[in-house]
């Protein structure tokens, strides 16, 4: 074990911990109170840290997933769908009209895309109160563009497909870039959209933002290299 810690930077304590909690499984005994760690319990351990450091898992979340990870009868499909719904936000809408007329939306705009009606998945259920919510408060223009949302979504899922690959029988590696990848790529997604945000509000109100940089005191690199030509 100590051999084990030192290959993966994990304390001892910490391993025993995992090992105990059924996360990575016990060595091979080879004697009193020693037993043998070979490459598999490496690449679980990484998974296993990776996953609570990234994906904040809990444990009893991550023993559900490392039990279907190990079961050689569970499909790849659902070992995949599970370990998405691991980190997908579930926030169950409110009942009431603006609820029934979101999810008639949301119903029929998967209709249009030709997704998959999953109802009872957590992410049908908060884009379900996020839309009432939406109607609540009386922004019905942000629902109207939906499509143009919806649109950027699937751009975004058939390139989180291509980075798994057609080869599906490495189940760890499959695991770790679900989870991690969607929750790592949702914060830079977020950050992306914000960095697009502002070049594209310059772009649409060029004479609001034409002092920014001078009220700053820093002419910003587009500006810099545009004087630097001049």
């Amino acid at each position: 074990m100590a051999e084990l810690s030192a290959a993966t930077g994990v304390p001892v304590p910490t391993i025993k911990y995992y090992v105990r909690e059924g996360l990575v499984p016990a060595g091979r005994p080879t004697g009193r109170n020693q037993a043998d760690y070979d490459d598999g319990h490496v690449r679980r351990l990484r998974l296993v840290r990776s996953l609570t450091d990234y994906g904040g898992l809990s444990i009893a979340v991550m023993r559900d997933l490392m039990q279907r990870l190990d079961n050689p009868e569970e499909h790849d499909f659902d070992l995949l769908g599970a370990a998405q719904k691991t980190i997908t936000e579930h926030r169950e809408p409110s009942p009431g009209t603006d609820r029934d007329r979101a999810e008639q939306e949301l119903a029929e705009l998967v209709t249009r895309r030709g997704w998959r009606w999953e109802p009872h998945h957590p992410a049908t259920r908060t884009a379900i109160g996020i839309l009432a919510s939406l109607h609540e408060v009386g922004r019905d223009d942000m629902v109207d563009v939906l499509d143009s949302y919806a649109a950027a979504a699937e751009l975004i899922a058939e390139t989180d497909i291509r980075l798994l690959g057609d080869d599906l029988t490495d189940r760890e590696r499959a695991v770790e870039i679900v989870v991690i990848g969607t929750a790592v790529g949702d914060t830079l997604i977020a950050a992306l959209r914000r960095i697009a945000q502002a070049t594209v509000a310059r772009r649409t109100y060029p004479a609001a933002g034409a002092g920014d940089d001078q009220d700053r005191g820093d002419a910003g690199p587009t500006a810099r290299l545009t004087h630097g030509r001049s």
